[in-house]
């Protein structure tokens, strides 16, 4: 019953919401032009994806929709599964970061999720750009560690360092010890602790970018 319950409010209070944006709609077929604001404009357009998004759920019986709005204050920001025991589900921008001699290079930034493995080869080419030349070691997580990774790293002469997928050999490979990834998670440390990163205020989307970086 109560999950009854639950579903027929969901679908009232989406009934009101489409009713409102009608209302407004037809209030705003009056004037030759737009009387709204560029920000009202925004939120107006922003609760309707909104709508759309969660109206395409309830229909689908589903709890996952491409692009998902979670904030119309910030309609760029998504929801990221982490599956970290403190917080299973993050809020805010996904980063590829690099080290260097002990600079940080933000190689990647996404509002979306996306595999960290699959941008490896775009950290090396843009080492490349910044260098001249290729690494000679790339020490990475494992995520990082795919087979096509590993071809493409061997066929331009790199030394991939890193924990293997798959069943670890017997013998023959190099292993990776736990604290030689310890540089690029202080550096993250860092940025939480001493910039801010932990609670990032900028809200708008640029801002919160430039702040990142």
């Amino acid at each position: 019953r109560t999950r009854f319950e639950l579903k027929a409010a969901i679908r009232k209070q989406l009934g009101y919401v489409n009713r409102d944006l009608k209302i407004i709609d037809n209030l705003r077929s009056a004037f030759a032009k737009n009387p709204l604001k560029e920000k009202d404009r925004t939120y107006v357009e922003t609760i309707r994806k909104v709508y759309e998004q969660q109206e395409f759920m309830r229909r689908n019986k589903t709890h996952s929709v491409p692009e998902r709005i979670v904030s119309i204050h910030q309609p760029h920001v998504r929801p990221i599964v982490r599956g970290k025991e403190k917080a299973k589900v993050e809020f805010g921008s996904k980063i590829n970061v690099s080290l260097v001699d002990g600079y940080g290079f933000l190689d990647h930034l996404s509002w979306e999720a996306f595999n960290e493995g699959s941008y490896l080869m775009d950290s090396v080419e843009r080492y490349r750009g910044r260098h001249g030349f290729y690494p000679s070691e790339v020490l990475v997580d494992m995520i990082y560690c795919t087979r096509e990774n590993h071809r493409r790293l061997k066929e331009l002469g790199i030394k991939l360092t890193g924990r293997q997928l798959g069943r670890p050999p017997k013998a023959g490979r190099e292993k990776l010890d736990p604290g030689d990834r310890n540089p690029i998670e202080g550096k993250f440390g860092q940025a939480k602790v001493r910039y801010g990163m932990d609670r990032i205020k900028g809200r708008l989307k640029e801002t919160f970018e430039l702040w990142v970086a």
